[in-house]
């Protein structure tokens, strides 16, 4: 039998999960469009949901089923795929929206739940830790191949329907969207905070974000420290793949890489990349400084917009 301080241990874990499930599960949906399904969470009081772009697809509307069984059309909004996030709105009543968090406030080993409709069981919680920040992973849909920046790795089991619903952290904010489209048997999650916030504003306001694209995949890694010495910058981004065709390609950017600056300006993460990647740069030469074979490189490249 377990000791009683062990005992003890267990008994906050489940009041921390079960009160993150309690406060956050009335706010998460369940989603059907025309040849699927996923979740999705109300963010805003006038009935906006949030949920990933790949569960809408060219879908323009479906049905949303909250926690307490009641049923309401929405419209989708808009959709990034770039940041796989989508806004849809329910026409009726939805419930009031959850507490968003930010994502960027993280550590590794933290407690994090999620919750959503995992094989259209409606409500399902798990909850595990933060296992990674700052993943990049690439995503293939068709011939068309796509990176998702900045995801949060948790070891919270995600499934088919799981995607578009929250995860949230030990008080019950939501810091982040889950999604199962890597496929990979890894909780992943897009991140609420700054960056995310400014592409949700841009589909309430426009319906559509214009991204740059430059097709690479890439982690955090520390500086050589006689490089961090040299440039005040005490990590980079090690770029683990490129996306074939796409404009890193094209610009000789290689796996192995380590990007230190994009358009002149520092880059420490994923994230790093993704704040520069607005409409403005499309078509534009963009500076990429790497450290190759011990070497500062400048490679150019040139974005161009994601598109579908």
């Amino acid at each position: 039998m377990p000791d009683r301080d062990d005992s003890d241990a267990l008994d906050a874990y489940s009041r921390a999960v079960s009160s993150v499930a309690r406060s956050v599960t009335p706010h998460v949906a369940s989603v059907r469009l025309g040849r699927g399904g996923g979740s999705a969470v109300v963010f805003d009081d006038d009935g906006y949901l949030l949920t990933n772009a790949h569960v809408v697809g060219r879908e323009r509307g479906g049905t949303a089923t909250f926690a307490d069984g009641a049923e309401a059309p929405f419209q989708v909004v808009g959709a990034d795929p770039l940041s796989d996030l989508a806004v849809l709105r329910v026409r009726g009543q939805a419930p009031p929206a959850a507490v968003l968090g930010d994502a960027d406030q993280l550590v590794v080993g933290q407690l994090v739940v999620a919750i959503g409709s995992p094989l259209g069981f409606s409500g399902s919680v798990t909850a595990g830790v933060v296992s990674a920040l700052g993943r990049a992973i690439p995503v293939r849909q068709g011939r068309a191949a796509r990176v998702i920046e900045d995801v949060i790795q948790t070891d919270a089991a995600l499934n088919p329907g799981n995607s578009g619903g929250a995860l949230a952290d030990s008080a019950g904010r939501v810091v982040g969207v889950n999604t199962a489209v890597a496929g990979f048997g890894l909780g992943l999650a897009v991140p609420v905070n700054a960056t995310t916030r400014r592409i949700i504003d841009t589909l309430l306001v426009e319906g559509h974000v214009r991204r740059a694209y430059l097709g690479v995949v890439g982690v955090p890694a520390p500086l050589p420290d006689d490089v961090a010495e040299r440039t005040g910058q005490s990590a980079g981004l090690r770029v683990v793949e490129v996306v074939a065709g796409g404009p890193a390609d094209r610009a000789g950017l290689r796996a192995g890489d380590l990007v230190l600056t994009v358009g002149r300006e520092r880059v420490a993460d994923a994230q790093g990349i993704q704040r520069q990647l607005f409409a403005e740069v499309i078509g534009t030469r963009l500076a990429v400084t790497v450290l190759r074979n011990g070497a500062m490189v400048d490679v150019f490249a040139t974005p161009t917009e994601l598109v579908g």
